[in-house]
């Protein structure tokens, strides 16, 4: 039973968040959230939520109109809306995470302000122990260069956490996780596998189009058909789902050593 000194109405404005509530077992404490969440969570469709604008777009009057008593939120948020949010006397809880370890933070915090800081222990755990065992099956491994971008124009590279788990999945990250960089510079630095996972794209990345677009077609990655596009929200949310997106680059990193992942799919599918 949840304490009378935890939050009971969280609206969450950050997919991330969202997941972290249900890996605590709090989210049936969510009364509104973005409609992202929906892709990370389906489950919630079977309810009856109001659907919010997101950190960056937040509306205030749109949050404090599903009466919350705790708001958490992601940078880049709008500093407006937090202004009005505080305010009003609510709560508010902003995350930035960079790395694995401030993941980790976000779920340990999340699951103290809930009141089960021992579930969202055993959760990093979880974590930490899938993350072992792939980098463990490929301790002995050839670590290929990878690229991994996070939008199409401009051309911005993965965030850190990314760049960790491609090191445990047994690449080696080229270029500077989190900067833009140009399509010139990711070929000359000729990758051997390239990742795209486009945030709200989902799996819709167009592998072949962007190839040609960008003289891409003799980088190593596309001649050797060990270009992916992963789905966006098993990178791009930095929470447990980084667990399945592990899996689907050490599919694309080391083919010959895991299994073809959910929500990877390669260049050589568009042919």
């Amino acid at each position: 039973m949840a304490s009378p000194h935890t939050p009971r109405r969280i609206v969450s404005l950050q997919p991330s968040a969202t997941v972290i509530l249900d890996s605590v077992g709090a989210l049936d404490r969510l009364v509104a959230c973005t409609r992202y969440c929906f892709d990370v969570c389906p489950q919630l469709a079977e309810r009856s939520l109001t659907v919010v604008a997101d950190s960056w777009t937040a509306q205030a009057s749109q949050i404090l109109a599903a009466q919350p008593d705790l708001v958490i939120a992601a940078v880049p948020y709008q500093e407006q809306a937090v202004v009005e949010i505080l305010k009003a006397g609510v709560r508010f809880l902003g995350l930035a995470p960079k790395t694995l370890r401030d993941v980790y933070t976000d779920i340990a915090m999340i699951a103290g302000v809930v009141g089960n800081s021992a579930g969202g222990e055993a959760v990093i755990a979880r974590i930490q122990s899938e993350i072992e065992t792939v980098r463990a099956a490929v301790n002995q491994a050839p670590r290929p260069r990878v690229f991994c971008e996070e939008w199409g124009n401009p051309l911005i590279a993965s965030q850190e956490w990314v760049r960790e788990l491609v090191e445990a999945a047994g690449g080696e990250f080229v270029g500077q996780p989190g900067e833009r960089t140009t399509a010139e510079r990711a070929l000359n630095q000729d990758p051997e596998v390239w990742i795209a996972a486009w945030c709200g794209a989902g799996d819709r990345v167009p592998l072949k189009k962007i190839a040609d677009q960008r003289g891409w077609q003799q980088m190593r990655a596309v001649r050797d058909l060990r270009a992916y596009c992963v789905r966006d929200e098993l990178l791009n949310t930095p929470a447990p789902t980084l667990v399945a997106g592990l899996k689907a680059l050490a599919s694309a990193i080391h083919p010959e050593r895991f299994p073809q992942a959910a929500g990877l799919r390669c260049i050589a599918r568009e042919e």
